[in-house]
């Protein structure tokens, strides 16, 4: 079955809708503590299902499926890590920052190290999110690309992304811009309901095709290995072990560490937490988080599980594909029933504006509280600041859909296939991740390093990855580098920053000693 014009209505009709109730949810801004923190009284419960809508875009509903389709089931292995990771947030890290009373996950380095480090953590920020949602925000395109080629539209391509990333952007932009935080959460919400509710559909759906052929579709999943949850790679060797991600000691060491990181450092989840009525209802919401996202990721690489068998183990050239990331937008378009496929790829629609939403207003709050307020050193009137943050937000919606652009550009320039994008665009966050997480642990563990050591250390894990990282970043000297899963590029990162800074402040010490007896000699 082919995409329908009920099917199209459906999509429609969830647009309007979202717009809509996006500006009733707004509420009332009175000042930048209303619209970057929703006043401090957003429920817990309404932060962990945005907590989980954030972190579920639209790569995870289409590529993560892809995982699966390709490979097998060791992806899950790193949501193991990722409880792990959001247990020590919760009481390592949470408690500091309410403490503080912070609005940024940044104002701590402004407190512990001083204004320029801030600034710079901040920027990166900035910069990871621009590149790693504008992944996300180009994935959220490919399923309505291959729904109007279905439906028989000639355009090339390249214009169907283009359109597709403009309209969501747009819609996004509606309510983010008006309403703040508080209308991103409770969209969220609506969103993560209406995303969930698609991916068990689909589950059923696709059950009801293969029921009578169970027999040949464990044989089908055996036979191709897909059944493989736990890969300890004891049989590889120390660099091929430490180039696949997806074995059990690479896939939870790096899914702890990258969960401390995006939960920990990253303002895009932090913004959320902070905007709870206190540290206890900050704690309930992030550590719940991780069991309903490791649900989550167990749902949709059941789905690519459960495609491979439907489509007979068929690579995606074989099935006229580019990629694995557009088998499960076919099956939606071709397989499901008129008015439930417009509500599904509504779904997929639905976690891509989640987090282009949370991705936005998170910006916009660095942008506003971490450069724009300490850099004029005067304080403005709270409608004045109001109205700069909404123009941010705006300048930040132009900004990502962007750097969509330019992912969908090089993908459809590209001739031949590409990771999966949620590979990918979890790698380009893992780059900049350990810098940013080392700085962290160097102000909540060591309290004699100072902004100079840190700066430095900073400086040097970022430059570190230069030479270890595959696919997003090329080696700067001759050769590709030295392989690494993308699961440890966070773990290289912050241990680099860690030493280095340690290493330069202990240094100092040694040197400023040295120089009191030499002073005292004389």
């Amino acid at each position: 079955m082919v995409f329908t014009g009920l099917d199209f209505l459906v999509l429609v009709i969830y647009l309007a809708g979202v717009t809509y109730f996006g500006l009733k949810a707004a509420g009332r801004q009175r000042h930048t503590t209303d619209y970057f923190l929703g006043g401090r009284q957003i429920p817990w419960w309404a932060v962990l299902l945005s907590v989980v809508a954030t972190e579920t875009s639209t790569l995870t509903f289409i590529s993560i499926p892809a995982v699966a389709y390709k490979g097998n089931l060791t992806f899950l292995q790193i949501t193991f890590g990722y409880i792990l990771g959001r247990l020590v947030v919760s009481f390592v890290f949470l408690p500091r920052f309410f403490k503080g009373e912070m609005a940024t996950a940044y104002e701590f380095l402004g407190q512990r190290f001083g204004l320029k480090l801030r600034r710079l953590t901040s920027a990166t920020f900035m910069v990871t999110r621009v590149l790693a949602d504008g992944v996300r925000l180009f994935a959220s395109a490919i399923p309505l690309v291959i729904i109007l080629k279905l439906a028989g539209f000639k355009w090339p391509a390249l214009q169907v992304y283009f359109l597709a990333i403009i309209v969501l952007t747009a819609v996004t932009l509606i309510y983010t811009y008006k309403g703040g935080i508080r209308a991103v959460v409770w969209m969220d919400v609506v969103q993560w309901a209406i995303y969930a509710s698609g991916a068990l559909a689909a589950v059923g759906i696709i059950l009801g095709h293969l029921a009578g052929s169970w027999s040949s579709f464990w044989q089908l999943a055996r036979a191709g290995g897909k059944l493989k949850l736990i890969s300890t790679g004891f049989n590889l060797s120390l660099a091929d072990f430490l180039a696949e991600p997806y074995t059990l000691i690479t896939a939870v060491i790096g899914g702890a560490i990258f969960s401390v990181a995006s939960h920990g450092t990253d303002q895009l989840i932090v913004q959320r937490l902070l905007a709870t009525r206190n540290l206890r209802s900050s704690q309930k919401a992030l550590i719940t988080s991780g069991f309903v996202v490791c649900f989550q990721y167990a749902l949709f690489l059941a789905i690519g599980l459960l495609l491979f068998g439907f489509y007979g183990g068929q690579s995606p050239v074989a099935l006229g594909l580019a990629t694995a990331d557009e088998v499960f937008a076919r099956f939606i378009v071709e397989q499901i029933p008129a008015g439930l496929a417009g509500l599904i790829v509504a779904a997929i629609l639905a976690a891509a504006m989640s987090t282009l939403s949370s991705s936005i207003n998170s910006l916009a709050s660095a942008t506003m509280l971490d450069l724009y307020k300490p850099l004029r050193g005067e304080d403005l009137s709270p409608q004045r600041e109001l109205k700069l943050s909404r123009w941010m937000t705006f300048g930040w919606g132009i900004v990502l859909a962007g750097a969509a652009l330019v992912f969908a550009l090089l993908q459809v320039g590209a001739g031949r296939e590409r990771p999966a994008a949620v590979e990918l665009g979890l790698g380009i966050a893992s780059y900049t991740y350990g810098g940013l997480l080392g700085v962290f642990l160097l102000g909540l563990l060591f309290k004699k390093v100072d902004e100079k050591a840190a700066a430095l250390g900073f400086g040097a894990g970022l430059t570190a990855l230069l030479f270890v990282v595959r696919g997003p970043v090329q080696a700067v000297l001759p050769g590709e580098g030295l392989g690494l899963a993308w699961t440890l590029y966070i773990l290289v990162g912050s241990l680099v920053v860690v030493g280095v800074g340690l290493g330069f402040s202990g240094l100092r010490k040694v040197m400023k000693s040295l120089k009191e007896r030499t002073e005292k000699k004389k």
